[in-house]
């Protein structure tokens, strides 16, 4: 398998440190308020990661932290009045509902921040020990030029990243490059005991003693979206190796960003569509193949448009699957998982893994039309399906026994969306214009809109 190392800057052979085994570090959520539309791409992105590594016969050690304390999460509590830890627990716990619509797998483990401190505090005493960080007023500081490798992830020279004059006015840092490892604690900020009095840690400790805690003190994967290469994963790159000496993690995988309108979605900035909404406007499971059809690398842009797209390529998929109701027990065509494998293996190709589905689809509906067997397609078509998480989502279950109805006033035994399109396109190809409304308006009653284009009728939800 290829991945892209950003380390590297370039695409390489994936060799776990182990055998059949592989330890994959995300950067979770930084639970300050609900998620948007973007995190949902980091935490599908590295799922399928993790599910391919999985259906190849890999053991993965799948580690996601949370961050539930931080500059963020303490000012927009003090603004709503709350303490941190119900803003905390009241955002992880719309992160876990969202990443679950989704159909993420749950982590192998999911370790909090505030539930490590004294792992951050010991790595922080050993950097102090080793000349690499320093105590100031109660806060302690990261020595960036004691770190002969900063900047190697980021690609940056140290002396360039150096802030403009005046801009960083911390006067207790000896330098402007470093960075704060513990902060004293301020009046009415939640605070710990350590050897430089009442604090709290900095956000790139987190990381570092999390990933050390449960997956040591090198480890195979470490991934995330692009904007956190610099600074937080060169601080958690910088921290770690001045302590252990040996790579941080063998590999560094980024996600790119989700646009709307062109700018970057962010919370600091008002600029999202948030993602329990959108999970509730449109089936979990086709904004999840929103996600897929760009390259994981890539920026993505939102727009309804795409989803509703989504949504209906979605439909097709599962109506393909319903025509075969019985088990399969055939093995999987080889040619078509043959192309999938190399899809997959060229640093997670999704798109092309999904060119592979929607092919065997086209096929196994041909053969079903012409009454030929279809067994290893549907078999391929499963593999697949489970592997990208594709699955139909629970979220319309419901709307099954309704649509399998208006169905039935039309003479269609087990109706699916797409049939019920097929027959209002005959009817408004001859003129049965009583037919077609009909359709029209009972699709309508379950929040199923049909939009007419040159290239025929599209529906989606909403």
């Amino acid at each position: 398998m290829q991945i892209h190392d950003t380390l590297r800057g370039m695409t390489v052979p994936f060799i776990p440190a182990e055998p059949g085994r592989v330890s994959i570090y995300v950067c979770g959520p930084t639970v300050q308020s609900e998620p948007h539309l973007g995190h949902g791409r980091s935490a599908v992105s590295f799922d399928v990661l993790r599910r391919y590594l999985e259906w190849s016969g890999m053991d993965v050690t799948f580690v996601r932290n949370v961050t539930d304390i931080e500059d963020k999460i303490i000012a927009r509590a003090a603004k709503l009045g709350i303490t941190t830890d119900e803003l905390a627990d009241q955002a992880f716990g719309e992160f876990s509902r969202a990443y679950d619509l989704l159909g993420n797998l749950p982590p192998t483990l999911e370790p909090k921040a505030t539930e490590h401190i004294p792992e951050m505090v010991a790595l922080i005493e050993e950097l102090i020990e080793g000349g690499h960080a320093y105590e100031s007023g109660g806060d302690v500081y990261f020595s960036v030029r004691s770190f002969d490798g900063y900047g190697k992830l980021s690609h940056h020279d140290p002396d360039d990243l150096l802030p403009s004059e005046g801009a960083d006015s911390d006067t207790r840092k000896r330098d402007p490059l470093d960075f704060a490892l513990w902060k004293a604690a301020k009046p009415g900020e939640p605070q710990w005991e350590s050897p430089w009095g009442l604090g709290r840690p900095g956000w790139h400790i987190e990381c570092s003693a999390m990933a050390t805690r449960y997956l040591g003190e090198s480890f195979d994967i470490h991934a995330g979206g692009t904007d956190l290469i610099f600074p937080h994963h060169e601080n958690e790159i910088a921290q770690s190796e001045a302590v252990s000496g040996k790579p941080f993690s063998r590999y560094w995988m980024h996600n790119g960003m989700l646009n709307l309108g062109g700018e970057k979605m962010a919370k600091s900035t008002g600029h999202v569509v948030t993602l329990i909404e959108s999970l509730e406007r449109w089936d979990p499971t086709a904004v999840r193949l929103f996600y897929l059809r760009t390259n994981y690398r890539k920026p993505l842009d939102f727009s309804e448009e795409a989803l509703n797209d989504a949504e209906s390529s979605l439909a097709r998929l599962h109506s393909f699957r319903r025509r075969f109701p019985d088990a399969i027990e055939e093995t999987a065509d080889e040619e078509v998982m043959a192309k999938f494998i190399v899809a997959m293996d060229n640093d997670l190709d999704v798109a092309g893994a999904l060119a592979v589905l929607f092919d065997l689809v086209r096929e196994g509906n041909s053969r079903y039309d012409r009454g030929m067997p279809a067994g290893a397609l549907v078999a391929g078509y499963d593999e697949i399906v489970g592997v990208l998480g594709l699955a139909p989502s629970v979220k319309h279950e419901d709307d099954g026994p309704a649509i399998a109805l208006l169905g039935s006033r039309f003479g269609i035994e087990n109706a699916t969306v797409d049939d019920l399109v097929a027959l209002r396109d005959t009817a408004r190809a001859g003129k049965d214009w009583a037919v077609s409304d009909d359709i029209r308006d009972g699709l309508a009653a379950l929040n199923i809109s049909i939009e007419d284009t040159p290239d025929g009728a599209r529906w989606h939800r909403g």
